[in-house]
């Protein structure tokens, strides 16, 4: 067995940091940030988030019928969106699509809006709809390699967001796979996996063979020890309110 060993402000970063109206963004993204596709060089992504993104659209053969609309925003550029729609839209609709700065899960470089490729895309709310084949194909692929729909309108009273069907957040695989499968918002999703510690893990065999174990741990003051077995691979992320998630591969 190895230690790690994690520290409070290692609670703010990770695949799964949950930020809302209620968690604000605690920890500035500033590097391993880039370009999501060729055609889009300014969309810029946290570069595990990027790679597979470009790899769904080439799965799916998307690359210049989707148009990546908005993906990483600075606090400045945020505070801009926001400021600009209130002006523009009201207060209503703004507190609706956009969120204040701090809040927008777009400034963690781990989401994106998606709009059909057209002359004319609205910056807020592009066009992505159901029904539209390449729009739903790519709903079919995403939660294969980490990308969850981020605001259903059936999680609008959890949220605090109006259904966006174009913005997509990248959380992990099999982060993705649980939330899609069980039909869970983020925020359902961050309280759901609290009921799994290392002792009795949420246990998944995958069509690969793979197997993974998910947990939570709750963190401790200012250190907290986490302990993996020697011979796997894992990856932690803190959820941005009290603790930590920890994902781990058996790759025998």
């Amino acid at each position: 067995m190895k230690s790690i060993i994690l520290r409070t402000e290692n609670i703010f970063e990770g695949n799964l940091i949950l930020v809302n109206n209620n968690y604000p963004l605690r920890k500035e993204v500033t590097r391993g940030l880039s370009a999501a596709v060729t055609n889009f060089p300014d969309i810029l992504l946290k570069n595990e988030a990027a790679s597979l993104l470009r790899f769904i659209l080439v799965k799916i053969s998307a690359e210049s019928r989707i148009a990546l609309v908005s993906g990483y925003r600075s606090y400045g550029e945020q505070e801009r969106i926001y400021g600009e729609s209130i002006l523009k839209s009201g207060f209503e609709f703004t507190k609706k699509y956009v969120a204040q700065p701090n809040h927008s899960e777009h400034q963690t470089g781990l989401a994106i809006d998606l709009g059909l490729n057209k002359k004319d895309i609205d910056f807020i709310c592009p066009e992505f709809p159901y029904g539209e084949e390449i729009c739903d194909e790519f709903r079919k692929a995403a939660y294969k390699y980490g990308f969850i729909q981020r605001y259903e309108k059936e999680k609008e009273a959890i949220t605090a967001i109006g259904h966006e069907p174009w913005h997509f957040r990248y959380v992990g695989f099999p982060h993705s796979k649980v939330i899609f499968e069980k039909g869970l918002s983020l925020e359902e999703y961050i309280d759901y996996i609290k009921s799994y510690d290392n002792v009795k893990p949420l246990a998944m065999k995958h069509d690969s063979g793979i197997e993974t174990e998910i947990y939570y741990k709750r963190a401790e003051n200012d250190e907290t020890e986490i302990r993996v077995t020697d011979d796997c691979i894992y990856q932690i992320s803190g959820n941005n309110s009290d603790g930590f998630i920890i994902t781990s591969w058996n790759h025998k």
